[in-house]
């Protein structure tokens, strides 16, 4: 206990000694050349790639320029209260940057010490724990849910202590005896079309009465029908390598109180702006940063937490809480903070173990950016972290950070509006000379840009995070509000994937951002025009005119986001290096498969045998040699494509039929191994240069503002059309629901039973024996 004291003690005195060193009045000019010496040790510090303490080192200058440059902000450039017009913008100003700099501390703070963990530890497989993997699903294409599925059956494990269940609310008794005649039908199809894939694939079929609860409710009705010691969840379009229990289960082993053991999300398509800017080979993906250093730093103070997907749960655990939340629309995160308010440990491993697709359109990217925010926002305003009993410390301030990040929308589009009160009314709301801000204001910009670069670089490249937070934000913004006036009233909403673009056009979206940019062009044009008919304010439009130009090239780039490339490519691929052979017209061809999709494969046939194979003359059968040794996968497949290629033939394949052999090959060839996945992430790790991703930002923007405007004027329309996946497998009609419908285990004692649907009551969620 004297120990610890001393210690707090301790860091209160380093506190206070800090405080009282950036406080102090040093002057503008030693200010400035204390900044400059602080940027320069820095940028050595960075460049030099320095580590240990020179970290801490390299954290601790810039703490310095950016709390010197809060109090100054905080106590000299404030606008004076008898002058309302300037003092309430110059407010909320100074309020949005408060709030960035909070959230800067508090990432700091996150990311203090980050975990990299190692491989789990391997046990024999008689000392493993039984296993249940649920598979929820909602309105997911069938092809998408199988492939899933077959990559889960196929899972390296022991088969008899592996149980896979589809959670189907699509299939729901609420669904399908709905007053809509057609709504009805689509139900009843779906069923008993998931229930054939089920028996299939040797899969356990579950359905409940009522969607109650959203996905919450879907994953507590499969507790309450399974039994096994550990809980795994996957989204219907996330798809496991073979090894994914082998590199997480372990870890269970070695620590009773470990609930959840948490993995990366991979995604093998681009999302919306990552396909328009086309950067999705070359920039790291939007949510690397978060799975690649937040989740590692988070894991340091035991506050990983569960994102819904891709992890392993203790069963013994969720019981404890009566199983997965269900108060707030992301019931990933509440759940964790359930558990770790009861002494239960979480663990992060940063290994890509799944292959998932992200929204297709910018539409649907809005609408899942939508419900995250607001169900984070739930968290904080239902069950605030900061005042959560049994918390540590550090576990209240990470759950805050996770939680007010969302408010980034208010503060990015008050960034974006404030530049105007200057320009276009005169208004002063930020009173500083242009000596101060250069002193000041740009060091401590420059500051907080190489701390982001040396904590993010290879995993966020400069300015990119501004635009993320831009084209989310215009949208987002009345998403907090419904928020903050109703905790309670937001509802599920299931993201759309599996729309493809069958064009190019502008997004049903884009008309806000075009307003906004035509706004900033405006005021652009308005500030050149001042600089040189008022030159007594020619210093302070020189300031305000370059911040509003930096708002304008971020508009200019979002142009570019919302003007949407058609998808060339309707079903993603993942690369493959696996040996077969082609049956047709009795001859065995060895070919080698280069990729695989759920629609087909692309494979390569040598020889003069295969000269005479053309498409659509030929159907044949693949066959190729499954991950586990002898096993031997096949499918029918038609010719759809031949080409000349170096070192032989290339024939694209497409499947044609539903067979369950078709999902179990793609999900062996495509998806069993996923170290082609992990390195193409690991190659778009590129740290960049400040100031050359600065220029390339500023070209970038003039380029995708061009492109913006011409789809403006040419390519309004952006049809959306289904991705061509095949169609559902035939049911016979004279079977039932039952009939065709797997056997399913009763509940588990001590866990409440569904009840039969007779009216609108709640379906109570398991509780503990």
């Amino acid at each position: 206990m004297m120990s610890q004291f001393m210690a707090r003690m301790t860091w209160i005195a380093v506190a206070l000694a800090f405080i009282l060193f950036v406080t102090q009045p040093i002057g503008l000019k030693l200010h400035f050349a204390f900044s400059i010496v602080a940027l320069g040790l820095m940028i050595l510090v960075s460049v030099l790639k320095l580590t240990g303490l020179f970290r801490h080192i390299f954290l601790a200058l810039g703490s310095v320029i950016v709390v010197r440059y809060v109090y100054w902000r905080v106590t000299e450039t404030v606008p004076s209260p008898s002058q309302p017009a300037d003092f309430l913008p110059g407010v909320l100003l100074l309020i949005a940057e408060l709030y960035c700099i909070s959230m800067l501390a508090l990432g700091l703070f996150v990311n203090a010490q980050p975990i990299t963990r190692g491989r789990a530890p391997q046990q024999p497989d008689d000392e493993l724990p039984t296993v249940d993997v649920f598979l929820p699903s909602y309105n997911e294409e069938r092809d998408l849910v199988a492939s899933t599925l077959a990559a889960i059956k196929g899972l390296d494990y022991p088969a008899e202590k592996l149980r896979v269940y589809l959670l189907d609310d699509g299939g729901t008794d609420e669904k399908v005896y709905s007053i809509d005649p057609s709504a009805a039908a689509a139900a009843r199809q779906r069923r008993a079309s998931m229930q054939q894939l089920c028996a299939d694939l040797d899969v356990t079929y579950l359905t409940r009465e009522r969607n109650l609860h959203a996905k919450a409710g879907n994953l507590n009705n499969g507790l309450a029908h399974s039994d096994g010691e550990l809980v795994v969840v996957f989204d219907a379009d996330h798809v496991p390598a073979r090894d994914f229990l082998r590199e997480t289960v372990g870890f269970f082993a070695g620590d009773r109180r470990l609930f959840l053991v948490q993995t990366p999300h991979f995604f093998i398509n681009a999302d919306p702006l990552e396909r328009n800017l086309q950067t999705f080979k070359s920039m790291p993906s939007e949510n690397e940063m978060f799975y690649g250093a937040i989740q590692k730093g988070l894991d340091s103070w035991n506050a990983a937490f569960f994102c819904g997907s891709a992890a392993v749960l203790r069963r013994e655990a969720l019981d404890e809480v009566g199983g997965f939340a269900g108060v707030t629309i992301t019931e990933d995160c509440e759940s964790a903070l359930e558990l770790h308010s009861r002494g239960w440990k979480s663990l992060y491993v940063e290994k890509p173990l799944i292959a998932g697709l992200q929204p297709e359109t910018f539409e649907s990217f809005i609408g899942q950016r939508s419900r995250w925010c607001r169900g984070m926002l739930q968290i904080f305003m239902l069950k605030n972290p900061l005042f959560k009993r049994g918390l540590s410390l550090p576990q209240k301030l990470c759950y805050a950070s996770s939680n007010l990040f969302w408010l980034f929308p208010l503060s990015r589009l008050i960034f974006m509006i404030s530049p105007l009160f200057f320009i276009v009314f005169n208004l002063e709301i930020y009173n500083a000379s242009p000596q101060e801000f250069v002193a000041y204001t740009l060091t401590y910009i420059v500051a907080v840009m190489l701390i982001q670069n040396y904590l993010y670089g290879r995993l966020r490249w400069p300015w990119v995070s501004e635009l993320y937070e831009y084209i989310q934000s215009v949208y987002l913004s009345g998403a907090i509000f419904s928020v903050l006036a109703n905790p309670r009233a937001p509802k599920f909403n299931v993201t759309q994937k599996g729309n493809s673009l069958s064009d190019d056009g502008l997004s049903p979206l884009a008309w806000p951002f075009y307003a906004i940019f035509g706004i900033l062009a405006a005021a652009t044009a308005f500030t050149a025009w001042r600089y040189f008919e008022e030159p007594a304010s020619r210093n302070l439009l020189l300031v305000v005119g370059i911040w509003n130009l930096f708002n304008t090239i971020l508009a200019g780039l979002a142009l570019g986001v919302v003007s949407e490339r058609r998808e060339r490519r309707k079903i993603q691929r993942l690369s493959a290096n696996r040996s077969g052979e082609l049956l047709v017209e009795g001859l065995r061809l060895p070919v080698q498969v280069l990729d695989a999709s759920i629609g087909g494969l692309k494979v390569r046939l040598a020889g003069a045998q295969a000269q005479h194979l053309s498409p659509g003359r030929h159907r044949a059968t693949i066959r190729v040699a499954g991950v586990r040794s002898k096993t031997v996968l096949q499918a029918q497949v038609a010719i759809a494509t031949a080409v000349a290629g170096e070192g032989g033939r290339i024939l694209g394949l497409s499947f044609v039929d539903s067979a369950p052999e078709r999902y179990r090959l793609v999900a062996d060839v495509a998806y069993a191994d996923l170290t082609a996945v992990r390195d193409m992430r690991a190659s778009r790790h590129v740290r960049r240069n400040l100031i050359a991703a600065s220029v390339g930002t500023v070209l970038w923007g003039a380029r995708e503002m061009l492109r913006g405007l011409y789809f403006l004027l040419f390519r309004r329309t952006s049809p959306v059309a289904p991705a061509p996946l095949a169609p559902p497998a035939p049911v016979d009609p004279v079977h039932t629901d039952e009939a065709v419908m797997p056997s399913v285990r009763p509940a588990r004692k001590g866990l409440a039973r569904l009840p039969k649907a007779t009216g609108l009551g709640d379906i109570p969620r398991p509780t503990t024996a």
